[in-house]
């Protein structure tokens, strides 16, 4: 089962009885190393519910599930505990949440429903403040600090003020009997240090625990794991002090020193082979990276052989730097090959950056996707009015409860709702059900308890109205009129910072019911045309919603181009890569009033680490001559990160002459434009 292992992967997977760190180097094959000591540790006799392997996406944690089946098979690979930090915090507070005052069901609410409820607790329609408060929150939470805790810790009057609204957004969640994000760490940390039993418990539920890309796990999950293992659980973190980039949402790379002074036993086994890149991009990756202190010693290294040198390149401005990119991708498909669009990606340090590539892009008539880019049903108009569909086809759904009993405000406050949520959870019902309990009016006054029952015959008016519509018109006609019924393009104008983006957003709206009318209608639109399907009421495309936007956000077997941030592209990898804006305040970025201290310099080298061993075969680097800073245009200075790739050792700048070359070939792959129109 381990033939195809090298020495130092076989090491981590032997090395069982006791804490052990495998130091993963970019593409070193940490997850083939993951998937293998789960089937070891099978064979020792540990059965599949004892081992828990814990990632930081979900998509993460389906990859490796996968991996364990195809290895030790569907049964055992369905019984392991493979999920993220977040999910395994849900089935630790869905198992034992009652023992620190938790309902059964309680709700997790999503960053949208966070931001209302901030809002509310901050008495402001700001959306812009309320975010910042919500940053501040997270990245304080992370930290596993309380309110007070904050308040002590808080710099200025801003964080102060978030502080204090931090306390009254707590009261809210506890009222509401909801968890955010970041409490499904917090809250088991909190259960697990507070109470003997349920530490016993969860401590002897696992036989050994495996943590993948430690190097991302902040305060509070460093002390959930440590909690979780005790004295006697042997574990295996999986991580790389290189490719710690997530500091400035809480990560640290602290976890990582920490671990040797905690386990004194602590076991360090490096991955240095790397199974993904050419000796020339490797070379350049550890130029840069050895500028950075190091927490252990490793040095990449692959069996690829040299490969074609990196390019770097100087250009004009965004826009010339972005024809080079296009200009490249049809070079490299002219050449001849299976080089398919998919094999390319275009890498860059913020978001802003896209915008020029993906203008040449679709000029040149080549797809492409961004990575990380919000997905039309990620709009918050759009996640409220399914808050409402979600309701009607399971009105036990405490969250969009939650989200359409306050959106659009109806004078229902958070006193009503916290005797709502107490009154259900009490009696063990869901929110919608509690609402018509004959018991409610002895907890309720007589206005707030209309106000409810109101509600909740709109809802369920509603949803016989949605049972019965079929039909394009029809549903538009009932949408348009629940949605004036409700007054939401009202609350959209009364609560957005200006007219132009509450106009915007009703826009989105009306997109939305038109597309729920023509699904109504049997009229599906996919790519290449128009299809007729059999009419469906408006119930029953609310009941299929959530496939429908799983599959129109499918995008991972599409044949495209790929923009992405450096921080989104971590963990992917292309044939080709383009590294563009490489330039001194961008790549290390650095604002006009931002101070760029060591730590944080490091952490840029981080990720410019990243950024070139995301590539396979070829890496082209771009920096600009000028380049554009808010409204003006300034001179352009090349990163020191480019200086520290070593020129002379094998890193060559892009010659003229194959600047004329690759334009001789895209010329040569480009049809003659048809008579009378441009070329």
């Amino acid at each position: 089962m381990t033939e195809t292992l090298n020495p130092a992967q076989l090491q981590a997977v032997h090395h069982l009885h006791g804490p052990c760190l495998v130091l993963a180097g970019a593409g070193s094959g940490k997850t083939r190393v993951i998937v293998h000591k789960i089937g070891k540790l099978l064979q020792t006799g540990l059965e599949p519910r004892q081992i828990a392997a814990i990632t930081f996406t979900n998509k993460a944690a389906a990859e490796m599930r996968d991996r364990a089946k195809a290895l030790v098979g569907a049964r055992a690979a369905r019984e392991l505990v493979v999920s993220t930090f977040h999910s395994l915090g849900v089935r630790i507070l869905r198992a034992d949440g009652t023992r620190i005052g938790l309902k059964e069901n309680f709700s997790i609410l999503d960053s949208d429903d966070v931001l209302g409820v901030l809002r509310d607790a901050g008495g402001t329609t700001d959306a812009k403040l309320a975010r910042g408060w919500q940053w501040a929150i997270s990245l304080w939470k992370n930290q596993g600090l309380n309110a007070a805790q904050a308040a002590a810790v808080a710099h200025d009057e801003l964080e102060q003020t978030a502080a204090r609204v931090m306390q009254r957004y707590e009261e809210r969640l506890n009222a509401y009997q909801a968890v955010d994000f970041d409490d499904l760490i917090g809250l088991p940390l909190k259960l697990l240090t507070r109470d003997d039993e349920a530490r016993a418990k969860w401590q002897a539920a696992f036989g050994h625990v495996l943590v993948d890309e430690y190097q991302d796990t902040n305060a509070v999950q460093y002390e959930l794991l440590k909690v979780l293992v005790g004295s006697h659980t042997p574990f295996t973190t999986v991580g790389d002090d290189d490719q710690s980039i997530y500091g400035w949402r809480g990560a640290t790379i602290d976890n990582l020193k920490r671990l040797p002074q905690d386990y004194p036993r602590l076991k360090v086994i490096p991955l240095e082979q790397n199974y993904r890149s050419t000796g020339a991009i490797l070379r350049a990756a550890n130029h840069v990276i050895a500028k950075n202190p190091k927490l252990f010693e490793k040095k990449l290294w692959s069996e690829f052989g040299e490969g074609e040198p990196v390019q770097v390149s100087e250009c004009d401005g965004e826009e010339h730097e972005a024809e080079r990119a296009v200009a490249r991708i049809q070079a490299q498909r002219a050449r001849g090959g299976a080089v398919k669009f998919s094999d390319f990606a275009i890498l860059y340090r913020a978001n802003h950056q896209a915008r020029v590539f993906e203008q040449k892009l679709r000029a040149a008539q080549i797809p492409y996707k961004v990575s990380g880019g919000q997905s039309f049903f990620d709009r918050t108009e759009i996640k409220d009015l399914c808050a409402w569909l979600r309701l009607l086809v399971n009105n036990d759904d405490d969250p969009a409860f939650l989200r359409a009993v306050t959106t659009p405000k109806r004078g229902i406050g958070t006193t009503t709702l916290a005797a709502l949520s107490e009154y259900s959870g009490q009696w063990k019902t869901s929110l919608f059900e509690a609402l018509f309990s004959p018991g409610l009016a002895a907890v309720l006054k007589p206005k707030a308890l209309q106000g409810l029952h109101d509600f909740g015959r709109e809802v369920n008016d509603l949803e016989h109205r949605a049972r019965q519509t079929t039909g394009a018109d029809d549903a538009r006609a009932l949408l348009l009129g629940w949605l004036k019924a409700i007054g939401y393009e009202q609350h959209l104008h009364d609560n957005e910072e200006s007219e132009k983006l509450a106009t915007a957003r009703w826009s989105n709206v009306l997109d939305f019911v038109d597309w729920i009318a023509r699904r109504c209608g049997g009229e599906l639109t996919q790519e290449g045309g128009t299809f007729e399907t059999e009419r469906q009421s408006v119930l029953q495309v609310a009941q299929t919603i959530s496939v429908i936007i799983s599959l129109a956000e499918r995008g991972d077997e599409q044949d495209v181009v790929t923009l992405s941030t450096l921080h989104a592209a971590k963990g992917l990898e292309w044939p080709h890569v383009v590294l563009a804006g490489v330039n001194e305040g961008l790549l290390p970025f650095k604002s006009q009033d931002d101070e760029m201290t060591p730590e944080r310099l490091e952490e840029e080298r981080r990720l410019m680490y990243v950024g070139i061993t995301r590539a396979r075969t070829t890496l082209a680097v771009s920096t600009l001559r000028r380049r554009k800073r808010g409204r003006e245009t300034v001179a352009g200075v090349p990163s020191r990160f480019i200086a520290e790739m070593r020129l002379s050792e094998g890193v060559t700048k892009e010659d003229p002459r194959e600047r004329l070359r690759l334009l001789r070939e895209r010329l040569a792959a480009k049809p003659p434009a048809p008579v009378g129109q441009d070329a």
